[in-house]
């Protein structure tokens, strides 16, 4: 009864370990990989450093205001404010006060720091945004390896279940006389290499699936895995437009181009900024004050609403010459933007060549996988071929095993090609504005 109990325990928490064990798609991939990396943990605090920036961008239109306050005290031979006689005494003395400035003109700049700080928010949301394609790409390519070696396994687990029926026929073969011991010696070698490949197989995968976990920052290795689904090679049109047309769409949204974009206005602005410099700033200010002392005989409130003062008025200054600073910087500024356009247009050329580049590998990747069909079934005829004149005498197991070694490496090539055409496909399909975090 107690054998009983324990072995129903063992395998509700079997039961409920394997429950509990998720199985990810590659959508929960790209979504988790997006929620907890690094670089864009990072990218989103840069966001909240521009936010700021906006904030000290917006508080120059806003009027300073200051106060301050003085307590002093002096000993020796001082003016007595009430007589104008010079005593020898101690003297105590607050003085307290408010100031308030305002910028009224300043070549527009404030004006012009206030727009660049909300292009350099788009510019940072457009870099953040390009990193996370960047990661949805890494994670897909993984994911896809995960589906690749998987299938590799499987694939080689079902030959040597093949080869092991073989070995059991070709034992009895031998043993009844019928075929010579070297046929049993070949056959057994071919097992002997199959049972190799599926322990490479095994740690391939496994090695596929930390390298996933790891760029998911998951660190439960071992019990990481993705979903089991019926995969099939996806349909698509991508290849019917010309690499110009994919071009052409993906100029218009990809982030890396829209931040180049944003980096040319930010350097515009900049430059407008730099010619700011050059004009006069007025300014407006106004300033209380007030003291009190205790060599007059009056109460501190009495003094400091006696002995109160103000003053207003505005500030001009004309720059005439700051030691060619001014003009440097409109120099660096021109030539900053100058730069920012030439980038513009690499970063331009850069995609055209990318996106030519896919195309070709796609098309090519294509071709590859059909021929690898192909020859698949070709191999696949001649290996039924060889095996029924190997059951019936008619061929020798070192011939049968060369015909079942083909067999095995067009298999492999099928799925090789198979899912190096994917993650191409994938890839140009991105280019074309369709999400990579469906395979289907």
């Amino acid at each position: 009864m107690r054998f009983r109990i324990t072995l129903v325990t063992v395998l509700l928490a079997t039961f409920f370990v394997n429950a509990q064990q998720k199985k990810w798609t590659l959508k929960e991939c790209v979504e988790y990989a997006l929620e907890h990396n690094i670089t864009i943990k990072q990218s989103e605090l840069d966001l909240e450093n521009i936010d700021i920036d906006r904030l000290d961008a917006i508080g120059n239109f806003i009027p300073s205001l200051n106060g301050n306050s003085t307590l002093s005290s002096s000993t020796g031979l001082s003016t007595n404010p009430t007589t104008g006689i010079l005593e020898n005494t101690v003297q105590t003395t607050i003085s307290a006060g408010i100031s308030s400035g305002v910028t009224l003109f300043d070549g527009l700049r404030n004006l012009k720091q206030l727009t660049r700080a909300k292009l350099n928010k788009v510019a940072s949301q457009y870099r953040l945004d390009d990193i996370k394609d960047d990661i949805s790409l890494a994670v897909a390519n993984g994911y896809l390896q995960i589906l690749f070696n998987r299938e590799n396994l499987v694939v080689a687990q079902a030959q040597y279940a093949v080869t092991e029926q073989d070995l059991n026929r070709t034992k009895e073969l031998v043993s009844s006389g019928v075929v010579p011991k070297g046929d049993l010696l070949e056959i057994e070698a071919t097992a002997a290499t199959q049972e190799q490949q599926i322990i490479n197989s095994e740690n391939a995968l496994r090695l596929s699936k930390i390298a996933l976990a790891q760029l998911l920052l998951i660190q439960d290795y071992e019990n990481f895995d993705i979903a089991n689904e019926n995969f099939l090679v996806p349909t698509s049109t991508i290849l019917n437009n010309t690499p110009r047309t994919i071009f052409d769409k993906a100029v218009t949204f990809r982030n890396d181009i829209k931040f180049s974009e944003t980096n040319v206005e930010l350097a515009k602005k900049d430059l407008e900024i730099s010619k700011g410099a050059s004009y006069p700033t007025l300014n407006g200010f106004f300033n209380y004050n007030t003291r009190y002392t205790d060599q007059i005989p009056a109460d501190l409130i009495q003094q400091f609403y006696t002995f109160d003062g103000i003053s207003y008025g505005v500030q001009l200054n004309v720059p005439i010459f700051n030691g060619f600073n001014t003009s440097n910087r409109i120099k660096r500024s021109k030539i900053a933007l100058d730069k920012a356009q030439l980038q513009l247009e690499q970063d331009k050329l850069d995609l055209e060549n990318t996106v030519n580049q896919a195309w070709n590998d796609t098309q090519a990747a294509l071709k590859a996988y059909e021929a690898a069909q192909k020859t698949l079934i070709a191999r696949t005829e001649a290996y039924n071929y060889a095996k029924e004149r190997f059951n019936v005498g008619l061929m020798n197991s070192f011939d049968f095993s060369q015909a079942q070694s083909r067999l095995e490496n067009a298999q492999a090539e099928e799925i090789r090609t198979k899912f190096d055409y994917i993650f191409k496909l994938k890839v140009l399909e991105f280019y074309f504005g369709i999400p990579i975090d469906d395979l289907n």
